[in-house]
């Protein structure tokens, strides 16, 4: 495993270009331009094109959909590839004209065969479509909002008060004893699964205490020598996972609680010998168990 690999999902997939977002003729330069792809969802599904090898159904400045957009609906995600990509967010419902064998799909069953980069840019665009979906109305006074900043802002048309794309950090952590690991199941997972133990960040905690908190918490362990590994942005619906190796005392006894089914040490044979069905290979969770099993 490379180190310096990024997570699937992460990387310099996108020029963002954030300075695009501050021309007020944004929508007139996407427009403008031939080169200008759209990349369309609606809800929480985005518009692919279907077979053996899904890919993202890119649509032109001159596709009806596009044409019939309100400026409202568009979003600059930047450059995919050295080509402009707008977002175009469709409403949930309803019908609409797409191109012959298209059709609307959801990112999280199909991410494992799609190339890497359209998967990243599908998440990013889930991920927008997503809060945007939730911030059409002020939290403050309740009056609607509209975009702003190329559809990266909603800003309420009565108070002012401004909105930007939010994430929820999340820490996720391979905690080993020294020859097994600490892994868990939730009862809504495959039969066999297990993976590593993860939850949300609160308010006023630092990611090393969230460790600590949530091992503590879902199994009883404690843990120390909280050791960063990597990142990887979590669109379903809208967290960051932050990855983390951790340490606990030899003999350590494991008490099950919280949202978990059942939780266990493994050694790793045990985790290799094919009895246990591991994290999927995209996930961070994965790539925390394969830095364990190398010796990390």
């Amino acid at each position: 495993m490379d180190p310096h690999r990024p997570n699937f999902l992460a990387g310099p997939y996108l020029d963002r270009r954030s300075e695009a977002r501050e021309d007020a003729r944004w929508i007139e330069l996407a427009r403008g331009d031939p080169g200008t792809r759209y990349l369309v969802g609606r809800g929480s599904a985005q518009l692919l094109a279907r077979g053996n090898a899904p890919a993202i159904a890119f649509l032109d400045n001159d596709h009806p959909l596009v044409v019939a957009a309100a400026d409202t609906q568009l979003v600059l995600l930047g450059w995919f590839r050295e080509v402009r990509v707008v977002l175009l967010d469709l409403p949930p419902d309803g019908d609409v004209p797409l191109p012959e064998g298209t059709g609307f799909e959801e990112l999280r069953p199909l991410a494992p065969l799609l190339d890497g980069e359209d998967a990243a840019l599908l998440a990013y665009a889930r991920a927008l479509g997503y809060w945007r979906g939730r911030h059409r109305f002020c939290g403050a006074c309740g009056a609607p909002t509209a975009p702003t900043h190329a559809g990266h802002c909603q800003r309420c048309t009565r108070c002012g008060t401004e909105f930007f794309p939010r994430i929820d950090p999340a820490i996720i952590v391979l905690v080993s004893d020294g020859e097994r690991a600490l892994l868990g199941r939730q009862k809504s997972w495959p039969p066999r699964r297990y993976s590593t133990i993860a939850g949300f960040v609160e308010p006023g905690e630092s990611l090393e205490d969230a460790v600590a908190r949530e091992v503590l918490e879902e199994t009883g362990v404690a843990v120390h020598d909280v050791r960063y590994q990597s990142s990887q942005p979590w669109p379903f619906p809208s967290s960051l996972m932050l990855g983390f190796l951790a340490s606990a005392d030899p003999g350590s006894t494991v008490r099950c609680g919280g949202e978990l089914e059942d939780a266990r040490w493994m050694t790793r044979a045990e985790l290799t010998s094919g009895e246990i069905l591991p994290p999927p290979v995209q996930s961070i969770s994965w790539r925390l168990v394969q830095t364990w099993l190398e010796g990390g």
